[in-house]
């Protein structure tokens, strides 16, 4: 039910989640049309991209998750969950061809609003960025 898609999805698979906390994975592929320009001869994910990969599976499926249960998946249907701001320390780099595995812990959440702390990591368990996000639910 996450409505980005591609080319501008960053999900491939949720392992784990419940009303507390989210487990999401995802690989970044070598093709990705940001790295002709982020760097040439030496490309890296950009910070907005690792930012909004964290958005999507801590604030926008968990959110949904969370609505989901305690609304319904019909109350799911009526509203866009958005993000809404952060707090971003990173601490690494992100190759093209790595995968990384965010963990988000939520911190609160009310009236469809969601604050939750994650940590990114890659597959060696270097964390390559971590902090808070927030997003809400809003009607379609």
């Amino acid at each position: 039910m996450v409505p980005q898609q591609e080319p501008f999805r960053f999900i491939d698979e949720i392992l784990e989640l419940d009303d507390e906390h989210i487990v999401a994975t995802y690989t970044f592929r070598e093709d990705h049309d940001f790295y002709r320009g982020h760097f040439p001869g030496n490309p890296i994910t950009p910070g907005v991209i690792l930012t909004e990969t964290a958005a999507q599976a801590v604030v926008v499926a968990f959110g949904i998750a969370l609505v989901a249960r305690e609304s319904g998946r019909n109350e799911v249907e009526k509203l866009l969950t958005i993000f809404t701001d952060c707090e971003v320390d990173f601490s690494g780099t992100v190759k093209p061809g790595d995968r990384v595995t965010t963990t988000g812990k939520k911190k609160f959440w009310r009236r469809k609003k969601l604050r939750a702390e994650f940590e990114m990591k890659l597959d060696d368990g270097t964390v390559v960025c971590s902090g808070e996000v927030s997003g809400m639910g809003v009607p379609r």
